[in-house]
């Protein structure tokens, strides 16, 4: 970056950017993203008549391209830089363009509180730099988000290096394994990893000579003879394949072997799912609107858990000693459920064995508050007595400890933290979509919005539950640290200025292997393909296609002239970030869109006098009047009804019978749960390019992407679609039969589990070789907790004692 930077101070390009740089000024604004940058490039290049390579190919251009942001003072231009994904860099522009110097990231965030009038002369810093220092870890960027393999090459390397001292701490980790006191793996007969060794090769000759099929009880006296307890297998060959197992990572460690064998071994029986402030249930109820997809995802995610750890104990042998797996989902307990069985403290997750919903109320510091629902804004006074009640609870549900806590959201990561540091067990976060690089300059501005969204909280919050976790899970790889041309979501949490209250100079270690991708599956019960006809109810059916396209009724607003059009359906809440208002105005701007297609929009909510907050109720109030300013009356039908989940699988069928397309018009989405659900139920899917749907889209191979700021585009990318459907008669089933298989054969729970699972295995075994590290990270973490997070919490407390 530095030659480069020379390359334009010592060029013609120097006089180019002078002009940018004054016409920025010239705005009036001070602070510039990098959309606002390159269009202003770009306007230079225009109106200066440049040629079309020095916009793309010059030393100035490039520069321009790897600029993110952009701040204006009198003496000085400052260019945040990201030359490479997961790499910042703070340049300054002097005055008269007679410098061009690299600064620290501490300078940036000062000139962030200038900016906003906060500045003061000492303020708290938030570094994690050295809690990572001579930790392992990544050095490509296209590696990140796959912790879960460089770390079994990294342990791989340390065998090899000392290969006596690894095998006693293999041998440690195997020795304490047990269940609620009773031992497993390796007794008392083994004292060392050289007898360990030993042994294996003994167990391995006894095993030779016993049938393929042998049932474990017939030999498991015999092998506790030798030193081991159960839990190699259930049979004669699975118990040789454990063992040899271990001797090839004895022998000749590899990745490879590393995995295989910490796959079999059992470690995990109980299993905490952390979600706090949505209204989790299963009957008539998933969550409010900004919880639904969270809700669907841990319920889903507690059903296969459960399934594959019974699965894992029959497989080790360990049903034999009554061992069952236990999953619950901690949530909190609301009096005041308004009709559902949030009021329940426990409640069985269907399809499941052993897997429960577990609510505990908030301690009642104002029933008019805690009795009632609280918004994911307002929670943060509740969290620790609500830990602290929990831990109770779970102790007292499993009758023992938990193996293994995963936190959900913001909210549900800092409660895992909580129980997970008391506790003394693996932590998993989950965190799908933070909420920081959702709403600009929040950070700088906290102050003016802190009455509504109390972010000093939240943003304190996640900085603690993200580097506390033992590893993250995110669904896709730029939610880590987003696109050459975007920032990660957890990237937003590197460096930020919180003005006044603290800055983060090195807030996470993106490189960091406790970064792994794996995404969620759907419910393939429900969210299956549409001409799997033997699986489907004609009478929903028919139920279905009547509410979509014909049915009276005072939540659904908007007839069809012409049903036989091609449909395009969305589903979604009625918020800015989902933009269904959006999609309706590129729909109303478009006569030819209006003459193939209808439109089919369904939320949970049709009028503006049904909005929990302000913002729902504007953006309910905005899709009404672009209906009627394009005069939409019989392109559109607007379902304002939340379905039930069978209904909504359905709804996405009867769409593909009628060789329609879903679009998901977002601003913006971390993942895209609605996007699995179409495409597994066969319809071609168009879907926003800010967000998860870059990962999962191949974009004109099993769907399309859209850019929801460019609405004549959009209308083009579909009717393009729409064209060659009626051309091709052929076209939409391949499409459609293209998307069941991706989603089928890449977004499925068993293999989500599996690699959880493994995941929990490997980080708690990476815990135990690696203590002293985590303990000093975790003393840190307590103390920004108490002097940082608590008082923030504590004032929303007063807040809500006034009501």
């Amino acid at each position: 970056m530095h030659e480069l930077v020379q390359t334009v101070l010592k060029s013609d390009e120097k006089t180019a950017l002078r002009h940018l740089v004054n016409a920025l000024s010239a705005s009036g604004k001070r602070y510039f993203l990098r959309n606002e940058i390159q269009q202003a490039f770009a306007d230079y290049c225009q109106h200066s008549q440049k040629p079309a390579y020095f916009f793309h190919s010059s030393s100035l251009g490039k520069l321009i391209h790897y600029t993110h942001e952009m701040i204006s003072e009198e003496e000085s231009t400052w260019f945040l830089v990201r030359p490479r994904i997961g790499s910042q860099e703070v340049w300054r522009l002097g005055a008269n363009m007679t410098s061009f110097e690299q600064m620290t990231s501490k300078a940036l965030l000062d000139v962030g509180d200038r900016l906003v009038n906060r500045s003061q002369p000492q303020i708290l810093e938030i570094d994690f730099s050295q809690f990572y220092h001579g930790y392992p870890r990544i050095s490509d960027p296209r590696n990140i988000g796959q912790g879960l393999g460089f770390l079994n090459r990294y342990l791989c390397s340390q065998v090899l290096t000392d290969p006596e001292y690894w095998l006693e701490v293999l041998f440690d980790v195997l020795h304490r394994r047990s269940y609620d006191d009773i031992p497993l793996l390796i007794n008392a007969r083994i004292l060392s990893g050289s007898q360990l060794a030993k042994q294996v090769k003994q167990a391995l000759s006894f095993l030779s000579e016993r049938p393929h099929n042998e049932p474990y009880e017939k030999f498991r006296f015999d092998l506790q003879e030798l030193g081991f307890e159960p839990g190699w297998g259930n049979t004669a060959s699975r118990v040789r394949e454990t063992l040899e197992l271990l001797k090839r990572l004895i022998d000749t460690p590899e990745p490879a072997i590393i995995e295989a064998f910490v796959s079999r071994v059992p470690t995990v029986f109980r299993v905490v799912l952390v979600s706090i402030h949505g209204w989790v249930s299963q009957e008539g109820v998933l969550g409010r609107p900004e919880t639904t997809g969270q809700v669907i995802y841990v319920l889903e995610q507690a059903r296969h858990l459960e399934n594959k750890l019974q699965e894992e104990i029959k497989l080790a042998g360990l049903d034999l000693l009554g061992i069952q797996p236990q999953v619950i989902i901690l949530t909190r307990l609301i009096p005041n459920c308004e009709g559902t069985l949030c009021n329940l403290r426990l409640e069985k997750v269907d399809g499941t064995e052993n897997a429960w919903i577990l609510r505990v109320p908030f301690a009642e510091f104002n029933p008019n508050v805690t009795q009632n629902w609280i918004s994911k804004y307002e929670i943060w006074p509740y969290l620790e007595t609500f830990a602290l009640d929990a831990e109770k609870e779970l102790l007292a549900q499993f009758q023992g400890s938990p193996d293994l806590i995963i936190g959900n959201y913001s909210d549900g990561n800092l409660v895992a933290f909580l129980l997970a540091r008391r506790l003394k067990v693996t932590q998993c976060n989950i965190a799908h979509s933070l909420e920081k690089p959702k709403h600009l300059f929040s950070n700088l501005y906290w102050h003016d919005l802190e009455d509504k969204y109390h972010f000093s909280a939240q943003y304190t919050a996640d900085i603690i539950g993200m580097n506390a976790a033992d590893f993250i899970i995110t669904s896709t790889y730029q939610e880590i640290v987003g696109t050459p041309d975007t920032l990660g979501q957890y990237e937003s949490y590197k460096c930020f200025t919180m003005p006044e209250l603290y800055h983060v100079v090195d807030g996470i270690d993106l490189f960091s292997p406790k970064f792994n991708k794996i995404p969620p599956g759907v419910n393939e019960n429900i969210f299956f393909p549409y001409n799997q006809i033997q699986d489907r109810d004609i009478s929903v059916s028919k139920r279905v296609q009547d509410l979509l396209f014909t049915r009276e009724d005072p939540q659904i607003l908007g007839h069809l002239d012409n049903q036989s059009k091609r449909p395009i359906f969305a589903v979604g809440a009625i918020t800015p970030i989902d933009n269904l208002a959006g999609l309706a105005e590129c729909f109303g701007k478009s006569q030819e869109l209006q003459e193939r297609c209808n439109l089919i929009i369904v939320t949970d909510k049709l009028h503006p006098h049904q909005a929990i907050n302000s913002e729902e109720a504007g953006e309910i109030e905005r899709l009404h009047n672009i209906i009627n300013e394009y005069n939409l009356h019989g392109h559109i039908r607007w379902v304002g009804i939340q379905l039930p989940i069978a209904d909504l699988g359905e709804a996405y069928r009867v769409i593909a019978d009628f060789a329609g397309i879903f679009v998901h018009f977002a601003r913006f989405d971390a993942f895209g749960r609605t996007i699995l659900e179409a495409m597994s139920s066969g319809l071609p899917t168009f879907a926003t390019q800010f967000g998860g749907s870059l990962e999962i889209i191949e974009d004109g191979e099993n769907g399309f992407h859209l850019n929801p700021t460019d609405l004549e585009g959009t209308a083009k990318t579909i009717l393009n679609f729409v064209d060659q459907c009626n051309a091709y008669l052929e076209h939409w089933d391949k499409i459609s039969e293209w998307a069941i298989q991706h989603i089928r054969n890449k977004y499925n729970w068993q293999l989500h589990t599996k690699q959880l699972l493994l995941l929990s295995k490997i980080y708690s075994f990476w815990n135990f070789v690696n203590q002293e590290s985590g303990e000093a990270r975790s003393r840190y973490l307590e103390t920004l907790f108490h002097l940082l997070y608590k008082p923030r919490a504590e004032k929303i407390l007063e807040q809500h004692m006034q009501r």
